[in-house]
């Protein structure tokens, strides 16, 4: 799902560089508002195992490619979309600057998509299923895969409108693959998130009892 250098024309790639630097620093308000002692591991953990998942990619069509995302897990542990986006931009700049893993002109886009788009969509569908069905693991692993699949379908319509390539194959290569890496994302999620409360309930972000079915 990272987009690559030379994929978006630069002056599409400046607007979304300002709409993520917005968001991220609405992320850093949250984290100066929200982080403390006890919570900075727990940050330095989730970075560290979305920065792993992250790292393998499949090869798609037309120049991209799919993998994990992450953005559903931080931002349900956190209990803030802006946990996901704090998170994503700090795995990204390093993905981008240190491993050359997504381009530097157009990391603007990857993190609306991944940080923003997933951050937002995990934890808002998160909320929303677990209050309709009650089971906050079936949801979690729900909104994970939801939070994999439309940041993919959205960097296809990013890349549609950069000219790179056609929408509808954009949108078949880049949906399939992540709907079946999403299935993966959602297990994922809901285990981890299983094993936080059952282990440290007390590092969520919501009460245990919110969490534990």
């Amino acid at each position: 799902m990272h987009i690559p250098d030379a994929f978006l024309p630069i002056g599409q790639a400046i607007v979304y560089w300002i709409i993520a630097l917005v968001f991220f620093a609405l992320a850093l308000r949250w984290a100066n508002r929200e982080l403390n002692e006890a919570r900075i591991p727990l940050v330095a953990v989730l970075a560290a195992g979305i920065f792993a998942l992250q790292a393998f990619n499949l090869p798609i069509a037309m120049g991209t490619s799919g993998h994990l995302v992450g953005g559903a897990l931080a931002a349900i542990v956190l209990g803030s979309p802006y946990g996901a986006v704090f998170i994503l931009t700090l795995v990204l700049i390093i993905q981008g600057f240190i491993f050359g893993d997504g381009g530097i002109t157009v990391m603007g886009a990857n993190i609306i998509n991944m940080g923003v788009i997933g951050g937002f969509v995990g934890f808002y569908s998160y909320q929303g299923l677990k209050a309709a069905f009650g089971s906050p693991y079936m949801s979690a692993g729900i909104a994970a895969w939801l939070a994999c699949v439309i940041p993919a379908l959205a960097a296809s319509v990013e890349l549609f409108f950069a000219g790179t390539f056609p929408l509808v194959p954009g949108l078949i290569a880049m949906g399939t693959y992540h709907a079946v890496i999403g299935v993966i994302e959602g297990a994922i999620t809901a285990i981890a998130l299983y094993l936080i409360a059952t282990v440290r309930p007390d590092i969520l972000a919501m009460p245990a009892g919110a969490v534990a079915s």
